[in-house]
């Protein structure tokens, strides 16, 4: 018989990290040990985006991260319906006029 030990892990969420930070880009690179997904801020008629943030991560948790996503946008579709997303030509280009129209001065 196995002995379980159970584990607690307490989670601080400061204040600044709560509030969150808007992102409308992903990009993501590996190597052999790591994933690196940095989180952008597009603005339509700006020539320059930030990265507003960088998470890096192993291999493992990068895989257990794609399961959970897999898991909760099931839960969403379940609750709200299907997801659009645009798999047509030029679908991996970004949007940089966000499917609005373009602003004129």
């Amino acid at each position: 018989m196995e002995n379980e030990v159970n584990q607690q892990i307490n989670i601080e969420l400061k204040d600044e990290i709560g509030q969150g930070t808007y992102s409308n880009l992903a990009i993501i690179t590996h190597s052999s040990s790591e994933f690196v997904v940095d989180f952008v801020r597009i603005m339509p008629g700006l020539p320059k985006a930030e990265v507003k943030s960088r998470i890096i991560l192993t291999p493992e948790h990068a895989k257990r991260l794609l399961l959970a996503l897999k898991d909760n946008i099931t839960k969403y579709e379940a609750a709200f319906g299907p997801v659009k997303v645009d798999q047509g030509p030029g679908s991996n280009t970004i949007p940089l006029t966000f499917g609005g129209p373009v602003a004129q001065a």
